[in-house]
């Protein structure tokens, strides 16, 4: 069961996602506020948040500005930013502070959901020109340092997830099954001392 906050100044928006995901399995909205403000003022202690759904662009402290203090709070919590703005920098600038992925407000609900999932399973969620941006911004050549090298395939899943794509996609580019895939994944993890995905493609492994 994946518990879920939601941060959105839409009403109509925030009530729209309040309502799909209270109806989806697998999902528990256990909070939802117009503001970053309000989201911490009404979060009470008992409250435990896998994933928390922000808006970026929100009225007092913005979005961005959220991640830091939701993080501080609970550091082990997940945050998917959802925006209008198709701006890259404000997109780089969330993921920097601590954000685990990205959708745009136009993402159809079905597919917001696959991203939720993606998360809350170890993964990150962005669109490949982001995760290029990132990508270039940390310097995506891995340290030959690497006690355990890596293996011609497992450099080749590397290569794919420092391109934001999925499992899934790996695996059709690579002609390899899902399964397959997780494994080398799981490997790479464990020889670049990795938890996540966005870790790998912020270059916290160098």
């Amino acid at each position: 069961m994946i518990k879920l906050g939601i941060i959105e100044d839409d009403v109509m928006i925030r009530t729209s996602l309040v309502d799909y995901f209270k109806s989806e399995a697998g999902f528990e909205v256990l909070l939802a506020a117009g503001s970053v403000e309000a989201f911490m003022l009404d979060w009470e202690d008992q409250l435990y948040f896998d994933i928390i759904l922000s808006d970026i662009g929100l009225p007092g402290a913005s979005g961005i500005e959220g991640v830091s203090l939701i993080k501080k709070r609970a550091p082990k919590c997940q945050i998917m930013m959802l925006s209008v703005y198709n701006d890259t920098g404000r997109i780089f600038q969330a993921l920097c502070a601590g954000a685990s992925g990205y959708v745009s407000k136009q993402t159809a609900f079905v597919k917001i959901k696959e991203a939720l999932n993606s998360i809350y399973n170890g993964g990150a969620f962005m669109s490949p020109d982001i995760a290029k941006k990132i990508t270039d911004y940390f310097n995506p050549a891995y340290s030959s340092k690497i006690q355990d090298p890596l293996t011609g395939r497992e450099q080749q899943v590397l290569h794919a997830i420092e391109e934001g794509l999925t499992n899934k996609v790996i695996a059709e580019r690579l002609n390899i099954s899902l399964e397959t895939v997780k494994t080398h994944v799981k490997k790479i993890y464990q020889k670049l001392e990795v938890n996540n995905r966005l870790d790998i493609v912020r270059g916290k492994y160098r």
